[in-house]
């Protein structure tokens, strides 16, 4: 009886403990949550409060209940590929539309983080590769990604590589400063104890310096999410030819403004429910760090 008592006992606490947790992460989430619904009604409240008062013309700024209230109407534009009956289901051509801008986000922005992290690495590592690229990267990371939209469409035309280079490009240089940076950062503490340890350089870059960084890489890759989105947008409406930018743009070519704030609502819920995703990721590649840790309480 002994026994069975001292095997069960840790069973017991695991029990409760789990649960605890459980019903912790179950509380944050509603708390977030209603945090969330709460700032949208304020916001949306105002919004409708400004149409009541007559400070918002209907025409030029049409409060919620009026862009939100037919959405076959509006979902119709989504899909320009076909006209009339044949128009595929509201929520399809929203949803495929949406989509299609987000992998266009999505590729840019891995392609952007893999080659910043290697060209940032690189000139950290070796001194000629820091003499001959650095200050080329330095000259044009202060050039606006507008500025590369000629470029895009001049090298690839027109559909998903000008919108895959246009976020590209508004990712690697900035992304490339950032990991030289991190890396000029990371204490010489750590690397020290390491040489002691008989680790060599390649053992030091990805058991030390990369996992180092790793944290500040993901937080700058997360800000560059949103610039992301402002990019992708405006290369959609000029040289893709689908997508949300160019819904906006059928919008404001057509003075519909329900139209303008309807796209502009359906792409401030996805680029959140992205930011959403990427925070999970984040946290489960950053798993040896507390989840809300900083000076916020």
């Amino acid at each position: 009886m002994t026994a069975i008592t001292h095997f069960d006992l840790p069973a017991q606490r695991t029990a409760p403990a789990t649960q605890r947790r459980s019903r912790s992460r179950y509380r944050r989430l509603g708390t977030a949550a209603a945090w969330w619904l709460a700032s949208v009604a304020l916001f949306a409240g105002l919004w409708e409060l400004a149409w009541l008062m007559g400070w918002a013309p209907e025409l030029l700024l049409p409060p919620p209940h009026i862009f939100l209230q037919h959405f076959s109407s509006q979902a119709r534009f989504f899909d320009t590929s076909t006209i009339g009956a044949d128009q595929t289901p509201p929520v399809v051509a929203v949803a495929t539309t949406v989509l299609a801008t987000v992998l266009r986000v999505l590729a840019g922005l891995t392609l952007g983080f893999v080659a910043s992290l290697i060209t940032g690495v690189l000139i950290s590592q070796f001194l000629i590769v820091r003499g001959l690229v650095l200050p080329t990267i330095t000259l044009l990371a202060p050039i606006s990604p507008i500025a590369w939209l000629p470029v895009a469409i001049f090298l690839f035309g027109i559909g998903n590589p000008p919108a895959i280079f246009m976020v590209f490009i508004g990712v690697y240089f900035v992304m490339t400063l950032a990991t030289i940076g991190l890396i000029n950062e990371v204490p010489a503490t750590y690397i020290n104890v390491a040489r002691t340890m008989g680790a060599s350089r390649r053992q030091i870059l990805f058991q030390v310096v990369l996992p180092a960084i790793l944290p500040g890489l993901l937080q700058s890759l997360r800000l560059n999410l949103f610039a992301a989105w402002m990019v992708v947008l405006l290369a959609e409406a000029v040289g893709v030819g689908s997508g949300l930018g160019q819904v906006v743009m059928l919008a404001r070519n057509t003075f519909n403004s329900s139209l303008v704030f309807f796209t502009m609502t359906v792409i401030g819920v996805s680029g959140y429910l992205l930011d959403i995703a990427f925070r999970q990721l984040q946290n489960r590649l950053l798993w040896w760090q507390p989840a809300g840790g900083g000076a916020r309480r």
